[in-house]
């Protein structure tokens, strides 16, 4: 089996199609999608509609949760509230209906798949450090060998082991998951990477050969900026895009 893994696409339409037209060659048998396709962009509904034709299965990303609510976003900064009221508003009934039916997490071939961390997946934190990691050692036996996540957009991967301390750093594009470790990886972000990478950011894991590959792609990213800066949204919810912050 070889899933295409990808998430955070945050209503970025022109990355999306780029990175499903990039998938085309790679021979995938599954996608599934880690979350957050609503959020800071300007496509929300053309977003939604693609990933939903695209996926067979979703879990819930906190900016979904915040659309579709079924979560409380009143703390968020005035910015990010604004365009989740609007995406809110903006969407039609079947993407609003995907959105509130989207699990927290699936799991398949001994693969976790969630949002943020699988600690305490309805919370979505963060794991982009060793030290946050670190903490899913606590949870050992309950976590297959891989968890895929997203919500950081960093494309990062640890190797955890109970008989080593902390949890190691696995710093290359391509791994093979080895007997005995287990690996909680972020798949980075579609439509807004965080990494000084502006390239849309998606990941392939083959059951077969147990390799996670991280794959980067460019995209029209003037043409996102664009109708961000035509809209009423927060202008640097574009502009970021073109440094990837």
């Amino acid at each position: 089996m070889r899933y295409g893994i990808l998430s955070d696409t945050h209503a970025n339409i022109e990355a999306l199609e780029t990175v499903r037209k990039a998938y085309e060659s790679e021979k995938i048998d599954k996608y599934i999608c880690l979350g957050d396709t609503v959020g800071y962009g300007a496509s929300p509904n053309e977003a939604c509609g693609l990933m939903r034709s695209l996926v067979a299965q979703a879990v819930l990303g906190n900016h979904d949760a915040a659309v579709a609510g079924r979560m409380d976003y009143s703390y968020y900064y005035y910015a990010a509230r604004q365009v989740l009221d609007k995406h809110a508003q903006l969407l039609d009934a079947k993407n609003m209906e995907w959105l509130k039916s989207l699990p927290y997490d699936y799991r398949e071939d001994d693969i976790l798949f969630c949002h943020g961390s699988p600690i305490n997946i309805r919370e979505f934190d963060y794991i982009f450090a060793r030290d946050q990691a670190a903490q899913c050692l606590a949870i050992w036996d309950h976590l297959p060998q891989l968890t895929v996540i997203g919500h950081s957009h960093l494309c990062k991967s640890f190797a955890i082991n109970p008989d080593y301390p902390g949890a190691q750093e696995v710093v290359t594009l391509k791994f093979e998951l080895r007997p005995g470790w287990k690996y909680i990886v972020s798949a980075g972000s579609v439509g807004q990477p965080r990494d000084f990478d502006p390239r849309a950011s998606y990941t392939i894991f083959d059951t077969a050969t147990r390799t996670f590959e991280f794959k980067r792609v460019e995209y029209d990213i003037k043409a996102s900026v664009a109708k961000i800066l035509a809209s009423d949204l927060e202008p640097n919810f574009g502009t970021r895009l073109f440094l990837g912050i």
